[in-house]
């Protein structure tokens, strides 16, 4: 029985930064090729770093103006908040983010797993490390922090998967269902699908508030794609900043805790790859 169907699917070209919506897109095994291909490594505390560190890059986007390959990082247009634009390769674009962030950063394309020094976290911006997850995580001294354990152990030394700049897994699934019932939870806040910039967009059909926090560890048949739903995503303090017409908003976080555990969509890995399209039906393959 068909669970609903997919009506948006997004790319990122570079971590945090705006994305490209598409009407059908690719994925392969490490997900969609092209997506967080780019990042911004942090000259000052050390380490890639994106929007829970520095917030202005999420009022720059970016394009893919030709078909990116299938692995590594292809050039990619950025668009900068003044409107100028500038391609991944120019040698200006580490001077324009650092002026743009006001700290020093440089930019970088995918290092090889190898290169393992690369992807290890920097230095925290706060020294107590409660302090700092709370500071990552939007979260106030009387909420509860995610439970971090259940994360590939490995992301507690570096910044992503080693050879990758996703947070934790290469894709991200969020239905409307869920966006509805927290507008309609928290009126007052403005619940944007820009603000949690998931992969894949599902109408679904189940009749649940919330329907994805259900399918953990279950397997999802997909376009021509099956994926392995693995954890409900903990959002951050990203979910909260003020960028293009959304203003900044502290409470999204409050009703997100209030409601959902901290928690919205769920973040997926690819089993079987293939074509994914607008308009494709998704249905649970056990």
């Amino acid at each position: 029985m068909a669970l609903g169907k997919i009506t948006a699917l997004y790319r990122y070209p570079v971590k945090s930064m705006g994305g490209e919506q598409h009407a059908s897109l690719s994925l392969g095994k490490q997900g969609i090729p092209g997506d967080r291909a780019w990042a911004v490594r942090d000259e000052k505390l050390g380490g890639i770093r994106g929007g829970k560190r520095f917030a202005e890059l999420m009022s720059c986007s970016a394009r893919y103006l030709d078909e990116p390959a299938p692995s590594g990082s292809s050039p990619a247009q950025i668009t900068l908040p003044s409107g100028a634009t500038l391609m991944t390769g120019d040698d200006s674009v580490a001077s324009e983010l650092t002026a743009l962030i006001g700290s020093p950063v440089t930019f970088w394309p995918l290092l090889p797993k190898e290169a393992v020094d690369h992807y290890k976290r920097g230095a925290p911006v706060l020294e107590d490390t409660e302090a700092e997850f709370r500071r990552m995580f939007a979260r106030e001294p009387d909420e509860p922090l995610p439970d971090l354990s259940v994360f590939p152990p490995e992301l507690m030394e570096f910044e992503s998967p080693i050879g990758t700049y996703f947070d934790a897994f290469p894709l991200l699934l969020l239905t409307q269902q869920s966006l509805e019932t927290m507008s309609q939870a928290a009126p007052e806040q403005t619940y944007d699908v820009r603000r949690f910039r998931p992969n894949i967009l599902l109408d679904c059909a189940t009749g649940d508030d919330l329907p994805e926090r259900a399918w953990e560890g279950r397997t999802l048949k997909i376009g021509a794609a099956t994926l392995k739903l693995e954890l409900n995503c903990p959002r951050c303090v990203m979910t909260t900043h003020g960028f293009a017409d959304l203003p900044k908003d502290p409470g999204i976080m409050r009703s997100l805790v209030k409601h959902a555990h901290g928690e919205l969509g769920i973040y997926a890995s690819v089993v079987e790859p293939g074509e994914v399209k607008v308009g494709d039906t998704l249905e649970f393959s056990e």
